[in-house]
């Protein structure tokens, strides 16, 4: 009975979501909440709740002070002379601009937006693609792939989804694949380079008459004050130090974002005008997914305190073939990005996630596998060309190119990263048969 009632649960929540009709915030909510009253738990109802924002609190203060951090250095222009180096190497070559479009895009990408990625990058990159007269259907892909592997940082939506979700910290999922996300990074790297081979021999070399510089409206001036150097090297060691910290875990993750973003404020932005000035221009980014997050851990605190997750999971042991269960995260790995273009990740990673987790768990598996799988592909390298996204048709909308056109253009290059990322999270041990 109780299986039923979480399977039915999941039902509703899927189909509100999917149906556009109904706010995420709400059916994460309301949805759970009236299942545990018709399944007679809803006196327990608060005790579920708590529970469930105490475990994803540590995940919503580390994407608060993610976000704002990476912002601010948008703000002051970090990644602005990186652009106008690669256009000055690029020069009339596509396949240098190719290569140097997918390098960037990583670069810019840090900031687990996006959005502003791609504002950032088309903005950039377009003059030059025009006037050289390279395809924009080429940015954009080149855009799609870079944006979509760096998705899975740990203050992106999907892998903040995912922690938050299962119960689970960035050492637990993001950093056994810091080798497969490498990995996807080269292989994007070589579409670039395929996909720029293509565009040579289209147009050839074009010799341009003056050097190209990237527009500035990515951030700051290329003339800087001596003091906004100072702020600029400052800003890359703070930086590299945090990526550092990062990857070493000699910290927990909120702790590390919010030293640096107070470190970040007070070089960059040391007045109160300054500072209340960034908090408007990113304040509803941060509100936006913090909200979802808290949200998400109602709607995981009512069907785990209630036991309708484990209900559900051992409902469906029974319906996987013997000697199968250990191939559970890699057939998730390897649906994850397909399955993008059907399910938001809201929808996928607290409705679906939790009992694919639950259900490996009971087959003996462990549920931080499942969570690695999802996040190779599932609105990450996917999310660029989903309908569901809105930031897909930032994108498309920038560059001008229509979505069917893109996703037949995209499609195998993006589950080609997806691939090459499972197969070496299976090498190192990420994943396992």
């Amino acid at each position: 009975m109780l299986a039923a009632i979480g399977f039915l649960t999941i039902a509703v929540f899927l189909a509100a979501v999917l149906s556009g009709r109904v706010s995420v915030l709400l059916a994460l909510t309301v949805v759970p909440a009236v299942a545990a009253v018709v399944a007679g738990l809803g006196g327990g109802l608060g005790e579920y709740v708590a529970t469930g924002l105490e475990t994803v609190a540590p995940v919503a203060i580390m994407i608060t002070f993610a976000i704002l951090y990476f912002s601010l250095m948008l703000d002051t222009g970090l990644f602005d002379p990186a652009i106008r180096r690669v256009v000055r190497w690029a020069g009339g070559d596509p396949l240098k601009i190719c290569v140097g479009t997918a390098a960037l895009t990583v670069l810019v990408a840090l900031d687990g937006d996006g959005a502003s990625t791609f504002l950032i990058m088309v903005s950039a990159m377009l003059p030059l693609y025009d006037r050289l007269g390279m395809r924009r259907i080429v940015l954009a892909a080149l855009v799609c792939l870079g944006a979509g592997v760096m998705n899975m940082i740990p203050w992106g939506g999907p892998t903040a989804r995912a922690m938050a979700a299962l119960d689970l910290t960035a050492s637990d999922v993001f950093v056994p694949l810091l080798p497969a996300m490498a990995a996807g990074i080269v292989w994007v790297l070589f579409a670039a380079w395929v996909v720029g081979r293509r565009e040579r021999a289209r147009l050839g070399v074009v010799e341009l008459p003056e050097p190209t510089d990237a527009p500035g409206a990515a951030g700051t001036p290329a003339v800087r004050s001596r003091a906004d150097r100072v702020r600029f090297v400052v800003n890359v060691v703070l930086t590299l130090a945090l990526v550092v910290v990062l990857l070493l875990q000699l910290a927990d993750l909120p702790v590390v974002f919010l030293c640096a973003f107070v470190v970040a404020l007070l070089v960059n932005r040391p007045t109160w005008d300054g500072q209340r000035a960034l908090f408007e221009k990113h304040g509803h980014n941060v509100v936006l997914v913090t909200a979802m997050i808290f949200a998400a851990g109602v709607f995981t605190g009512v069907l785990g305190g209630t036991g309708m997750i484990t209900a559900m999971a051992q409902s469906l042991v029974g319906l996987v073939p013997d000697g199968a269960g250990g191939a559970l995260p890699v057939a998730v790995a390897l649906t994850s990005m397909p399955l993008s273009l059907v399910f938001t990740p809201d929808a996928y990673y607290f409705g679906v996630l939790p009992v694919l987790a639950e259900t490996s768990v009971a087959l003996g598996g462990d549920p931080a596998e499942v969570a690695r799988a999802a996040i190779l592909g599932q609105m990450t390298t996917g999310f660029p060309l989903s309908p569901l996204t809105a930031s897909t048709f930032i994108l498309l909308g920038l560059t001008a190119v229509e979505l069917g056109r893109h996703q037949r253009f995209v499609f195998g290059w993006a589950l080609g990263t997806t691939a090459v990322m499972t197969v070496v999270a299976l090498l190192t041990g990420a994943l396992s048969l």
